[in-house]
């Protein structure tokens, strides 16, 4: 893994609110993973679990935890359902198309070890969720509820910093599937950091201040070249200086 730094241009020394005031600013960063980091590969081999029971059985009860270590993937947890799914076969599609399809990735579709740890949901959890429940009493079981708020910085809605985060990494892995960076691997992580004021209350964006590109790579590119890439081909492609 080689990290790559992209300091923006232009420092601001203090800026003009609209009351005429002087504010001092502030940084904030955002980081994103790519789809072959062990995070995000853990993710998306649980969602697709998840995504083919619910395509037999709509009312499937998936409680599924993926892990990664050294070639091995481990899927573990609870699910109640009337559907028929190949976890073994979901999984190796699933990791055959983030693009880990050579040891030399750090992984291989073809010859990872799978163990798959399923069981039932217990009993105990079942009565207090779902058993002898209405639709409407239905419980939640221990899951989390979570909770955002919406910005206007963006069309997303989302921070700056977690759109362009998000937006490196996308343009990585398109490179990186089109041929055009041929040593890319799947394995990356992006962070964006930039300058903020406050106006009033409101966090207003003026500049990116740091970007930072770790990537897993092959052999045979150079520190130099790597740089020369990412920097031509996915930072100022991403965010113009």
């Amino acid at each position: 893994m080689r990290e790559n730094k992209y300091n923006g241009n232009g420092v601001l020394n203090g800026n003009t609110l609209s009351d005429g005031k002087t504010a001092d600013t502030f940084l904030f960063s955002s980081e994103s993973v790519g789809e072959g980091h062990p995070d995000k590969l853990c993710d998306q081999l649980s969602d697709a679990i998840l995504d083919a029971h619910l395509k037999q059985d709509p009312l499937s009860r998936v409680a599924c935890e993926t892990a990664t270590k050294s070639g091995q993937i481990v899927v573990l947890g609870e699910i109640t359902s009337t559907a028929n799914v190949d976890i073994e076969q979901v999984v190796r599609d699933t990791v055959r198309s983030i693009g880990y399809d050579d040891k030399s990735k750090g992984l291989d579709y073809k010859s990872a070890k799978i163990m798959v740890l399923l069981d039932k949901q217990a009993q105990e959890i079942a009565s207090g969720v779902h058993v002898d429940r209405t639709e409407d009493d239905i419980g939640a079981g221990d899951q989390g509820l979570m909770f955002g708020y919406a910005t206007d910085e963006t069309d997303e809605c989302m921070p700056l910093t977690v759109v362009l985060s998000h937006k490196l990494n996308e343009k990585l892995g398109e490179l990186r599937r089109d041929g055009t960076f041929p040593w890319c691997r799947p394995d990356c992580k992006t962070q964006v950091t930039c300058e903020y004021y406050f106006d009033n209350g409101r966090a207003v964006p003026t500049r990116v201040h740091t970007v930072v590109v770790s990537t897993q790579h092959s052999e045979d590119i150079s520190l130099d070249e790597l740089r020369k890439e990412i920097l031509e081909k996915v930072v100022l492609e991403v965010i113009p200086a």
